[in-house]
């Protein structure tokens, strides 16, 4: 008497037979039977815990499935008005022609699915084969390719006659409202280093027609202009994001408290997050220098951030590396 297949058993054969249709596979639809079966083997295989081998075997299956998949969806002729008839007037419907390509509805494909099997099928070779094999993350291998995609358009965008800036830096001469010609930089003592610019005239610098449509502002402000600083931050074209903080270590006399901090703003424009994904800690403590210089440290930061496309520093108050350029009062 032979002996009753086991759980394991019968989804390794399941996962045997998926695989052999795999091969053969030729349509969308075939392609989209074996994905769908090994991703149900595969969700039963974790729920019932029958084993790594067995989700490795599924996971391959799936993702090969859906390469093949989104090989065929990107060649796909895509349904227009051509190929349909009818509808011209209010409330009429269009109604397909025999020689019409389906719609994803009609292929019962949604468009997450589409969407993840195009995007596999995009990758190269090797990425492609590390995922099915477990070896990388389809998050990280996207995350991956969209960097190496932002860095390649930084660099062509960067080699174009009258190219504009990706990066922005800028520490502006921010006009305070008490005159007081002692203490804190809050309390008014910037008058006396360097002549600075009230908040309608920094709106009114033409910022935005020199920067790129995917860029990023990294903004100097102190604690008492938090406030004041987004309508330039609109005015710019730029939306606020993150921040950084410098603790200074040393102490200001203030206002309301001990001031030891400053603001570093990150705002973007269009799609622009770090071409690297390693996390800078937001808390930054150095030693303050001289009046209103800010540590060669956080370009450092930006730079390692953002290492590709053209840079700008606005108000800058003393030279800039070769690979940045200035602008501004000093």
């Amino acid at each position: 008497m032979s002996k009753a297949l086991t759980t394991t058993d019968r989804v390794v054969a399941r996962l045997q037979t998926a695989e052999k249709a795999l091969r053969q596979a030729r349509t969308i639809p075939q392609f989209k039977v074996v994905a769908d079966v090994a991703a149900a083997q595969k969700v039963f295989s974790i729920r019932q815990k029958l084993g790594a081998g067995t989700i490795a075997h599924a996971h391959w299956i799936e993702t090969h499935a859906l390469i093949g998949l989104g090989q065929l969806l990107e060649k796909m002729p895509k349904r227009s008005t051509k190929h349909s008839r009818g509808g011209g007037s209010k409330g009429s419907s269009r109604e397909p022609l025999p020689d019409a390509p389906p719609t994803l509805a009609d292929l019962g494909i949604t468009k997450k699915v589409s969407s993840v099997a195009q995007q596999l099928a995009s990758l190269p070779d090797k990425t492609r084969q590390a995922i099915a094999d477990g070896e990388e993350s389809f998050s990280a291998a996207k995350a991956k390719a969209r960097r190496t995609k932002t860095a390649k358009e930084a660099k062509a965008a960067a080699a174009l006659p009258n190219a504009k800036y990706r990066v922005i830096y800028a520490d502006p001469p921010w006009s305070y409202s008490d005159k007081a010609t002692t203490g804190a930089i809050q309390s008014g003592g910037a008058e006396g280093h360097y002549p600075s610019l009230s908040i309608a005239q920094l709106c009114k610098l033409d910022i935005a027609s020199r920067c790129q449509k995917n860029a990023v502002l990294f903004l100097w402000v102190t604690a008492p202009l938090l406030a004041e600083c987004w309508p330039v931050i609109k005015a710019w074209g730029f939306t606020y994001k993150a921040s950084f903080v410098w603790d200074k270590i040393a102490h200001n006399m203030g206002h309301y408290n001990s001031v030891r901090h400053e603001f570093l703003l990150i705002c973007t424009r269009g799609s622009c997050t770090p071409d690297d994904p390693k996390q800078i800690d937001s808390v930054q403590s150095i030693k303050r220098g001289k009046h209103s210089a800010k540590p060669e440290a956080f370009r450092k930061i930006i730079d390692g951030m953002y290492p590709h496309g053209r840079r700008l520093e606005l108000f800058a108050r003393g030279p800039v590396p070769k690979h940045w350029q200035a602008w501004g009062n000093e």
